[in-house]
């Protein structure tokens, strides 16, 4: 039985929630392995530093400032103050542990100080779960100057966690090519595919729930076009603005938005003055209520903004596949979820910006049911096979 410290931004306050975290922590403790957490509780909360024991998963949430919802100033000193956040709080609360394994995720990539005195301390296996590959993304979308004082300083912390991790876990082979080629002085031997997976429900027979639609005023014979996630910058807004004023090009179909971020006041802005006949956007769905749109749900959308040289490989990919529905992406060119919608034959593909192609591919899955349906069998397959986390556990354990 071994001790895992999982360093993370998620955040933890229901440890029983359904998420590609949340999933892996548990299928850890499964296995019969002790796992400490490590998350922050943002100021905005009320809520003082406290630890909360679960058999034995043990979730020490620390206060700290607030890092969502907020602007980059802000969000920035208080991502740079969590590792001291994160360093007293365990002193205070995991200090008579000895940790096996210290696993933490991006972002931040700010933790090379922590990991590297627990590493010492502890003599640990080290293990990076890439998630994030930070300051290349924020200078693809503009929020960053390349070789700038911040990109150097940033890019010199990502290189020494690098270098700090005895294995970096990527989500995607893209994302493994990438950082190698990008970073030469890393081992190929170091890094390995860590994918983005849960622990799937059992299948369902798709149904839709009336009360649910009706309640959002969506019309229940329509094919219903679902976005769950973030919208931010790095969705390219635009884009999805694009799409909200050409939707009605797709006969019979309706399009739900359900996310928060950055982004929100400039699309809820766009949605109020237009006021389009067959799009919604709401910026908070109850957990429950929000899976079990997706089950009414027809297709599900992914929006990337076109100008990534990084591959991105989002996590809500993994919902649509459990949900059984059809993915209509549209993305930068680097990622390589476009080669796994490909390869499953789950969904279809175009670049950010392409408009014509996205309604055209739009149109086919609405007006094809048993297209939709053979789509999102296959992507409920493949989840099976490629995304199921008590797969990843093992990639994760054989370190040990």
């Amino acid at each position: 039985m071994a001790n895992i410290l999982f360093l993370t931004l998620a955040s933890m306050e229901d440890i029983f929630q359904r998420g590609i975290y949340t999933d892996l922590i548990r299928a850890i403790a499964d296995k019969g392995h002790n796992v400490y957490v490590v998350a922050p509780r943002q100021r905005r909360s009320g809520l003082p530093t406290a630890v909360s024991i679960y058999g034995n998963i043990h979730v020490l949430k620390v206060m700290t400032g607030n890092i969502t919802k907020v602007g980059l100033v802000e969000k920035g000193l208080a991502t740079l103050r969590i590792e001291s956040n994160y360093e007293n709080a365990i002193r205070d609360h995991f200090n008579d542990v000895k940790f096996d394994m210290i696993m933490y995720s991006t972002p931040p990539i700010t933790f090379e100080r922590i990991v590297r005195h627990l590493k010492k301390k502890h003599n640990a296996k080290t293990y990076l779960v890439l998630k994030d590959i930070f300051p290349q993304n924020a200078v693809d979308i503009g929020l960053m100057r390349k070789k700038g004082l911040m990109w150097k300083y940033f890019r010199r912390r990502e290189r020494t966690l690098y270098q700090l991790s005895d294995v970096i876990g990527c989500m995607s082979p893209a994302n493994m090519n990438y950082v190698l080629k990008h970073n030469p002085d890393i081992s190929r031997d170091k890094v390995e595919i860590f994918p983005n997976a849960i622990n799937p429900i059992p299948r369902f027979a798709k149904n839709k729930n009336s009360m649910l639609l009706s309640k959002y005023n969506i019309p229940e014979n329509s094919v219903l076009f679902v976005y769950g996630g973030n919208l931010g910058k790095p969705q390219g807004i635009d884009f999805l603005i694009e799409v909200i004023d050409n939707f009605h090009q797709v006969d019979n179909s309706f399009l739900m938005i359900v996310g928060s971020g950055t982004e929100y006041p400039k699309l809820d802005r766009h949605i109020r003055s237009t006021k389009p006949v067959n799009v919604a956007l709401h910026n908070y769905l109850p957990k429950a209520e929000y899976d079990e749109l997706l089950r009414s749900a027809d297709v599900g959308l992914i929006f990337l903004d076109p100008r990534f040289t990084i591959p991105n490989f989002p996590s809500r990919l993994t919902a649509y596949m459990e949900s059984s529905i059809p993915v209509l992406a549209a993305t930068d060119v680097n990622t390589d979820l476009k080669d796994v919608l490909i390869e499953s034959e789950s969904g279809f593909w175009s670049v950010s910006g392409d408009l014509n192609s996205f309604l055209n591919n739009a149109r086919r899955l609405a007006q094809d049911q048993e297209l939709r349906l053979k789509m999102g069998l296959n992507g409920r397959i493949y989840l099976e096979e490629h995304y199921d986390v008590t797969k990843t556990v093992e990639i994760l354990l054989k370190h040990l």
